[in-house]
């Protein structure tokens, strides 16, 4: 279960409906803070009152509303990059984490031993994992392209059959776009 995290205003959060089932998109005044999935409503609204305490629904004239329907609305385009500002909560390790995760492009994958690699602590592939499990800005931050070294797809804290799609709609996009 997710600790608690600090934050530097009001969270507030909209859920909608995307390709993935529900998915809600949270914010704090810096950015996006949340970009999540469930096969209920209720079932991310308890996510982020445990992630978030305090948190509440936006209103229509919420200030961050234009920025959670761009991460809504991201959720149909995984391969575009992100036009929305992001507020990442994590230790200092799991945003080394994500920031090298936010350097695989669309289309391709690695593994967790890449990303250890790739941040200089290349025996650190569990604690890697961990960081992917923790990761509350899906899509945004992809951990969904990250296998196991063998290239077999691993477990995804939505749901493996969402990291499929995902997987699959990128695949698509970059074989029409190299085609």
């Amino acid at each position: 279960m997710p600790r608690p995290s600090k934050t530097d205003g009001p969270i507030v959060y909209i859920v909608g409906q995307s390709l993935l089932g529900q998915t809600l998109a949270a914010a704090s005044p810096r950015g996006v803070c949340m970009l999540a999935f469930a096969d209920s409503r209720r079932a991310l609204i308890e996510d982020i009152e445990r992630r978030f305490p305090g948190s509440s629904p936006a209103t229509p004239r919420d200030p961050a509303m234009p920025r959670l329907r761009s991460a809504l609305r991201h959720v149909a385009t995984p391969w575009k990059p992100v036009t929305f500002p992001l507020d990442l909560k994590g230790t200092d390790f799991q945003k080394t984490v994500w920031r090298a995760l936010k350097r695989i492009p669309a289309g391709h994958t690695a593994s967790y031993r890449d990303i250890a690699r790739a941040i200089g602590a290349p025996t650190a592939s569990r604690a890697v994992a961990g960081a992917c499990g923790a990761n509350p800005i899906s899509i945004a931050i992809p951990c969904h392209r990250v296998l196991h070294s063998d290239g077999s797809i691993s477990g995804y804290r939505w749901g493996v059959e969402r990291k499929r799609r995902l997987l699959a709609l990128e695949s698509q996009r970059k074989a029409r776009s190299v085609g």
